[in-house]
């Protein structure tokens, strides 16, 4: 959350979001699994989804909760279902996902959940932001009438939303028919009278006359207090012109008085007739106009919470400012330690989150703070605002940093899930990330930069290594790469080179997510490759005795593997220079092949990986041969057959000598790696054509279709 937020929204979503986090992780868990009752957890997120009401991204994650397959029971997910006040106008997208999880399936909610729902959308359909949406779902919220659990909720939803398009002589004949065979239900035949205010010659019947009522509120209590936390929010909403959202005016008027309590507002009494004061301050102009004026406030630990004094500091740097909040932070964690009643750390948490995320700067006394707090974090509180905080610390010698922060922080989050080691991964991504920055900003070459950046890509090499055996998920290779498209980052900036080395990742982790299903996944890896071998021509120009000649043949070896994979039909070759076979066993390499020629399939498992049989690649090849079939045929080209796949040389030869589409090898081949490039994985052609210069010739020659 940035410093520039609303105030009142800072000091009001740490608890809720955090008690949300934990809800959703224990979803995740059957109860055995979990081996604590989430049952008051649940309440506790009702409670203060009740007393606050719930942001757009909260509101988010609690439909997808409910809506998505998982492990709560039944009566904490009505609970969660029962308590989703809308602080905001509903999003369609939110709507959508609620009518999308209705009906019979496996995957779908309980009916009873299914039901809640619907309720739920009765009661804040007044604040759903585009209430035509649910106009366009009419006919799937209709066609679920059969289903008379939910048949009460719908027929009320219907009502609201029946227009005299929808009536239509089929619709009024299914409303009849289900009318007849339900015993006249109420409900059905409330939505039948509204049917009938378009429609009055609809004959609806004296008997069910009497049962037919208009539609009540659900639950009117409920909707008072919607009201009232809406117009709660739109109140602070309004009212940001005592703090705008570019924030260039002092923070006044914390709301839960939390944050003045702990940290005090800028006021500035030592002005001079020909000084300005921060509090005069309205827009970016007259902050920039008087910028050499503006005398600081009395108390400059204020800089911890005003954006304002924040960006003036950073323009203005002023030890003393920063000696001041490294005193009080180190009075505030001595507090913190001796357990003083009334100090609650998350406050100081969000105000730190603030600081960092807008100055880009980390006192070593916020260093010391953490190397202390740390050591009594349950690692739950405040868990986002702590790594968000850890991520802007500065470049310092890795066992230091492993010692006072990364070790004790570890020790805090693992707690044996895939969840809790990819937390950790983003983290060590960002920081990754913000130190990538800081080194491409300085002009002068940083001491120890290049043993620092190689002590934490290790570190993270065997967290990936983990991961990728752990939760092997297209998500989880996903934020692997993040990592190692930050690591080839710093691989291949001429700048960056003069302040690290090469770190290549692990050998496994490669092959690993090179025999990925996903095509992403694999362009993603062979663009950073390529990245790798741009930087080694770069570096190896300049200082050849940083890399040894087993480090340069194990990233050659990469190169040469997959290559012989996807583009020379060669994989598991281990005979050429600097190939290593994908690091498979020559003995399994023996007892695969014995398989695949087992199933007389035509192809031999060397080839089993090129464009035309890859796993990942295959569908894409066959799809993009498939549209030079269909513009042939739309030149008016009769094809006496079509290619039945997978294209291979011999079978192209085959194919033009019996009518079929003339193209030769390498032009389609290449027409492949121009098709995967339309559709934004370029990897592939980008490390075919860097890493073979044949190919990179024939590209030249080919007319981009």
């Amino acid at each position: 959350m940035s410093g520039n937020q609303d105030d009142d929204e800072i000091e009001r979503t740490p608890d809720l979001r955090e008690v949300l986090s934990d809800v959703v992780q224990a979803s995740k868990l059957t109860a055995k699994q979990r081996g604590y009752n989430v049952k008051p957890t649940v309440e506790k997120l009702a409670s203060l989804s009740y007393d606050q009401g719930l942001l757009p991204e909260d509101l988010g994650q609690l439909i997808d909760l409910v809506t998505t397959p998982n492990f709560l029971d039944q009566a904490s997910l009505g609970n969660i279902v029962r308590n989703l006040y809308p602080a905001t106008k509903v999003s369609d997208e939110l709507v959508i996902k609620v009518i999308g999880s209705l009906g019979h399936g496996k995957l779908k909610p309980s009916l009873a959940i299914q039901g809640a729902l619907l309720r739920w959308l009765i009661m804040i359909y007044h604040v759903i932001d585009n209430q035509t949406i649910l106009s366009r779902a009419y006919s799937v919220l209709f066609n679920l009438l059969d289903t008379a659990a939910i048949r009460k909720q719908l027929c009320h939803l219907l009502a609201l939303i029946t227009r005299r398009r929808h009536v239509r002589p089929y619709r009024i004949q299914s409303l009849l028919s289900l009318s007849r065979q339900t015993g006249n239900d109420s409900a059905v035949t409330g939505l039948l009278r509204v049917f009938k205010d378009y429609y009055p010659e609809i004959i609806v019947g004296e008997a069910t006359r009497a049962k037919a009522s208009a539609f009540k509120h659900p639950d009117p209590q409920w909707r008072e207090r919607l009201d009232e936390i809406q117009q709660a929010h739109a109140a602070r909403h309004a009212n940001r012109t005592d703090r705008p959202l570019d924030a260039f005016r002092v923070a006044r008027n914390r709301v839960n008085g939390k944050g003045s309590a702990l940290v005090p507002e800028v006021h500035t009494s030592n002005a001079t007739e020909k000084s300005i004061t921060l509090e005069e301050i309205e827009n970016v102009d007259g902050f920039v106009n008087n910028l050499e004026k503006i005398e600081l406030p009395n108390q400059l630990i204020a800089v911890l919470g005003d954006p304002l004094l924040q960006k003036l500091l950073i323009l203005k740097p002023d030890n003393e400012a920063h000696q001041r909040v490294g005193s009080w932070l180190t009075s505030y964690g001595q507090d913190l330690m001796s357990g003083e009643p009334g100090v609650d750390p998350r406050d100081c948490l969000e105000m730190l989150k603030a600081y960092v995320s807008s100055t880009k700067t980390f006192p070593p006394i916020v260093l010391a703070f953490f190397s202390e707090y740390l050591k009594i974090w349950n690692g739950h509180d405040g868990r986002n605002s702590v790594l968000t905080i850890l991520s802007y610390v500065p470049i310092l010698p890795f066992p230091e940093l492993s010692a006072s922060i990364f070790k004790p922080l570890e020790a805090k989050i693992l707690d044996n899930t895939a969840d809790s080691q990819l937390q950790l991964l983003e983290f060590y991504t960002i920081l990754l990330r913000r130190w990538t920055i800081l080194l491409a900003s300085l002009e002068q070459k940083l001491a120890q930069a290049s043993t620092i950046i190689a002590d934490l890509v290790t570190h993270v090499n065997d967290l990936c290594l983990t991961l990728i055996q752990t939760s092997p998920a297209a998500s989880t290779h996903s934020m692997i790469l993040d990592f190692y498209e930050q690591t080839a980052v710093l691989a291949s900036d001429p700048k960056l080179l003069l302040h690290t080395r090469i770190m290549i990742p692990p050998s496994p982790l490669v092959y690993i997510l090179h025999f990925s299903f996903s095509p992403s996944t694999l362009s993603r890896l062979c663009s950073i490759l390529s990245n790798y071998k741009a930087g080694f021509q770069k570096a190896m120009t300049t200082s050849r005795s940083e890399y040894t000649s087993e480090y340069i043949n194990e990233f050659n070896g990469f190169l040469m593997d997959i290559c012989n994979c996807i583009w020379r039909s060669r994989a598991f070759n281990n005979n050429d220079v600097n190939s290593h076979g994908c690091l498979v066993p020559t003995a399994l390499i023996q007892d695969l092949t014995s398989y695949v020629n087992s199933l007389r399939m035509g192809a031999t498992l060397s080839t089993l990986f090129s464009l035309s049989y890859s796993p990942a690649l295959c569908l894409l090849a066959i799809s993009y041969f498939r549209e030079l079939e269909d513009e042939e045929l739309q030149r008016n080209t009769e094809l006496s057959t079509r290619h039945s796949g997978p294209v291979t040389r011999i079978s192209l030869s085959t194919l033009a000598n019996i009518g079929g589409l003339r193209i030769g090898w390498d032009d389609y081949r290449l027409g492949v790696l121009s098709h995967l490039e339309g559709k934004g994985m370029a990897g592939v052609g980008q490390l075919m054509y860097n890493t073979m210069t044949n190919v990179m010739r024939r590209r030249s020659t080919i007319v981009p279709r």
